[in-house]
């Protein structure tokens, strides 16, 4: 298992380029599956959850062709479906909660798809109800599978249809509408997320050949077309990754310029910051976070406590919570987090307690934190990253922390961020990766 070694108390100073967008990358691959020609995809993220669903694609048949480290040439010509009856294809779902994504475009195309109940992020209850009950407006049939622990759908025919989802849910969204892009008739989607990454999507579709009209709104209209054919696509900088940035400027920068992030596909992100008393400088694509000796929490209009939550886009989104949360342990005043989508993602606040943070976790959604105004330093500890998003929390935290600490199962962490300890080294961390 590898850790890091992390030696706190260092300002970070320079420029940092985000990655490509994790939650677009695992859609738009997943795209691939509907069409037999070339579909070439820039701005990969080079991550762990990515290059195994990569290594899935290819174990069904899929012809990879990588063509620099963040570019590939897809071509899902002629697949193995029998290979989705496997132990071992149920074994490498069971690990990848991205391998959901397979779902609605190998309904679409073949009728038919084996899935096993995905793994990923231990956060709580991940349901799977809103894309099975797309799956059966459309026709499909679908049997859970208990002792092998798969989802067997099937479908002779798709037909478009009026849906009204039970939640905006973003994966439950991708998939119905990669399931009915190859549809008979029109498929209406309302209540339907909104993400960036459900947008790239349908751009991508479009250029492929699909019809869908209705892109960035809650009501998407998708006429189904005959077949799709291959195109060009780029993914989109991550905004978790951007947002995770500017949190680790707020904490330890001396000035961090990030590069290319289009500010105009961050929603309220930034503004999120901002209420913590964080300045983010918008420049041209760029932002940029001076050094800050004090930021404070700022109130409402009628000056009761500051409440960040998440919700929906446009909304602030869930991925960031942890990284404002550890932002607001040294922020001047108190804020109330309410982490509604997920009954498990504020547990790792009894870590940064351990560190002398000081917060009131309330319930398994809701905490209270307490800011230090930079008074009292966290300091150093011995962690294990639970999840990806706590576990770049847990390294900002460590980052700006009083000695050295030491963060095990960082693997989590490179599931969502590509040579992070690198990167972050260039701006003067002191970083280091072993293997215990």
């Amino acid at each position: 298992m590898e850790s890091f070694i992390i030696e706190g108390g260092h300002l970070l100073s320079g420029t940092i380029i985000p990655q490509g967008a994790k939650n677009e990358a695992l859609e738009v691959i997943c795209a691939s599956l509907l069409t037999a020609d070339e579909v070439r995809i820039g701005n990969i993220p080079d991550i762990l959850d990515v290059k195994n669903l990569i290594r899935l694609l290819m174990d069904i048949g899929v012809e990879v062709r990588q063509t620099s480290r963040n570019e590939y040439v897809f071509r899902a010509a002629e697949l193995n479906l029998d290979y989705l009856e496997s132990p071992e294809f149920v074994q490498k779902c069971s690990s990848l909660r991205g391998s959901v994504l397979m779902i609605g475009p190998l309904l679409a195309r073949y009728g038919k798809a084996t899935v096993a109940k995905p793994g990923g992020d231990k956060i709580g209850r991940r349901r799977l109800d809103t894309h099975f009950m797309g799956f059966k407006n459309l026709g499909a049939s679908f049997k859970h599978d208990e002792e092998r622990g798969t989802f067997n759908i099937h479908a002779d025919r798709l037909d478009g249809c009026y849906m009204l989802l039970d939640e905006a849910s973003v994966t439950g969204t991708a998939n119905i509408i990669m399931a009915s892009v190859l549809a008979n008739g029109t498929t209406t989607i309302y209540n339907a997320a909104c993400e960036p990454y459900i947008q790239q999507l349908c751009h991508m579709l479009n250029r492929m050949g699909a019809n869908i009209s209705g892109i960035a709104s809650n009501l998407l209209t998708i006429v189904g077309v005959k077949c799709l054919h291959g195109t060009s696509h780029t993914i989109q900088p991550d905004m978790i990754e951007v947002g995770s940035f500017i949190g680790m400027a707020a904490m330890v920068g001396d000035g961090i310029r990030i590069k290319n992030v289009l500010p105009k596909n961050l929603g309220i992100i930034p503004d999120a910051f901002r209420q913590l008393g964080v300045d983010v400088i918008t420049d041209g694509e760029d932002l940029f976070i001076p050094r800050l000796e004090h930021y404070e929490v700022k109130s409402f209009i009628d000056n009761s406590m500051m409440t960040l939550a998440d919700a929906p886009w446009p909304g602030l989104t869930p991925d960031l919570l942890s990284v404002l949360l550890v932002v607001a342990t040294q922020a001047r005043g108190s804020v109330l987090f309410h982490q509604k989508m997920f009954e498990s993602r504020l547990f790792f606040v009894d870590k940064l307690i351990d560190m002398g943070a000081n917060i009131i976790l309330c319930d398994p959604h809701r905490a209270v934190v307490i800011g230090h105004d930079h008074n009292i330093r966290l300091r150093a500890g011995r962690m294990t990253s639970p999840d990806i998003r706590a576990g770049i929390a847990l390294l900002i935290a460590a980052l700006s922390a009083n000695g050295t600490s030491r963060i095990d199962n960082i693997a989590q962490i490179d599931r969502g961020y590509e040579d992070i300890e690198k990167r972050l080294n260039s701006l003067g961390a002191k970083i280091e990766r072993t293997n215990s």
